[in-house]
């Protein structure tokens, strides 16, 4: 396993996790993991290099998200799977009209995708678009509330209520909130998910056939 991203203090977090993990014996004894830090636009890996890639909520950070694409196609082996996800249109659409700071903040959200365009820019790097699905409808409403007092307004107390809220769901996942969630997935799930495969070579093909 292969945790990339630009950001090094997320990544030593990361690093600890998988540390902790080990020393729990929550790994196999073959399995490895490192983190890697790079580019997006230009991944320091091999062409074909991983069976999975999950992406999760990048495309919508970055000017040039075609080019990733063309980088996350690059490194998948054929055959391979991607999940990419990115926020909803219509939570993301509202947490914009809230606040202007959640999107204009360096590094912050510079588009609002559609599930339709996102796949359609998929499709057209090469990818068989599969199936999706929302996710994360109970994390909508907390991003309406930041955005609404202030992003970096934490201690505020509607945000400080929610977010505690949200904790406790993580850590209980009691069956009300589970089932509330499921519900508002399709309605107001802050990320959806697409299902995407990279198509097998005609080489891959043939020797899929001769075995």
């Amino acid at each position: 396993m292969v945790a990339f991203d630009q950001n090094v203090s997320d990544l030593a977090e990361v690093e600890a996790m998988f540390t902790a993990m080990r020393n729990e014996g929550q790994v196999p004894e073959t399995a490895t993991a490192e983190t890697v830090k790079g580019d997006a636009l230009d991944m320091p890996f091999d062409d074909d290099s991983f069976d999975r890639v999950i992406a999760a909520e990048i495309f919508e950070h970055l000017p040039h998200d075609t080019a990733a694409m063309k980088e996350l196609y690059r490194v998948l082996k054929p055959g391979g799977i991607a999940a990419i996800t990115v926020p909803s249109f219509l939570p993301e659409r509202i947490c914009w009209a809230l606040s202007e700071e959640y999107h204009t903040n360096e590094g912050g959200h510079i588009r609002i995708y559609t599930r339709a365009e996102l796949e359609a820019k998929l499709k057209a790097t090469g990818f068989q678009i599969g199936p999706h699905h929302h996710a994360h409808a109970l994390h909508a409403p907390y991003w309406w509330i930041k955005c609404a007092v202030g992003t970096d307004n934490n201690e505020h107390p509607l945000a400080k209520a929610y977010h505690e809220l949200l904790v406790w769901d993580m850590l209980k996942a009691p069956k009300v909130t589970r089932v509330a969630e499921r519900l508002l997935n399709p309605v107001i799930g802050k990320s959806v998910i697409v299902y995407v495969r990279k198509p097998l070579t005609d080489e891959a093909i043939d020797a899929g056939t001769s075995t």
